[in-house]
């Protein structure tokens, strides 16, 4: 449903003792639409998606996902509503003690009990082949670059079919071109799957290639939201320190 907001975050304040991390953060984000959430690090992104996944708690405000108002939600609930949510760490956040096909047979089995092992078997395989893995279904993570790590992480995301996606710093640590993949592998992704996508990042060259819009973070506040055309000609200060950098 088109201008359905998926993620609704009103008024959001955090702090932790006396350090401010966010302050009347306002942001919107509607079905089938891919946001980048765009800061310096230590500017709070990462805090924004603790509070939208529920692994954080706002000291104001309102948080409000796929309907559901997070922070009273009961555990039950909230567990029920994270099987919605896909989220992408920066690690890929990968079982080391299991191979490749092992990682994305494990929530498989932990929330659609029902599938039978063929089932399993060939979700697996279209997961790891959507990302450009299935040769590699065997492997150890400890056998992996950090690229094959990051696109194993985003399979085994992806394998539940999640209603909104959530990435943190996913090009993190990777050279330029292998950067330039996963960027193109989650544009691929959002297209396939029509999912509702929040990317935090400070990388331009993502931005530029995964947003439909991206919301500036600075100082705890949401300081411009725009295009990446509209963006690229700011004559802000802090905003022209991304596209210079």
């Amino acid at each position: 449903m088109e201008n359905e907001i998926v993620i609704s975050l009103k008024h959001l304040k955090k702090s932790f003792g006396d350090f401010t991390v966010l302050n009347d953060v306002n942001l919107e984000v509607y079905r089938g639409e891919s946001v980048v959430l765009l800061g310096k690090s230590g500017t709070g992104k990462s805090v924004v998606l603790q509070n939208i996944v529920g692994l954080l708690y706002p000291d104001e405000g309102e948080v409000i996902v796929l309907k559901k108002n997070v922070p009273e939600l009961e555990e039950e609930d909230l567990l029920e509503l994270r099987k919605k949510i896909g989220f992408l760490f920066q690690s890929g956040a990968l079982y080391d003690s299991m191979t490749l096909r092992e990682n994305l047979e494990f929530p498989l089995r932990r929330h659609f009990k029902k599938l039978n092992d063929d089932e399993v078997n060939e979700l697996v395989k279209e997961a790891l082949d959507d990302v450009g893995l299935l040769p590699a279904i065997d492997k150890m993570p400890s056998e992996l670059s950090g690229g094959m790590k990051k696109r194993a992480g985003l399979a085994r995301t992806i394998i539940l079919q999640p209603e909104i996606m959530l990435y943190d710093e996913p090009t993190t640590g990777l050279d330029p071109a292998t950067s330039r993949e996963i960027s193109q592998l989650i544009l691929k992704m959002q297209e396939k799957l029509k999912v509702s996508s929040l990317i935090i990042t400070h990388d331009m060259e993502c931005a530029k290639l995964t947003s439909d819009k991206i919301v500036v973070l600075n100082e705890g506040k949401i300081i411009l939201t725009g295009t990446y055309e509209e963006l690229s000609k700011s004559n802000d200060t802090f905003i022209k320190s991304f596209f210079t950098s």
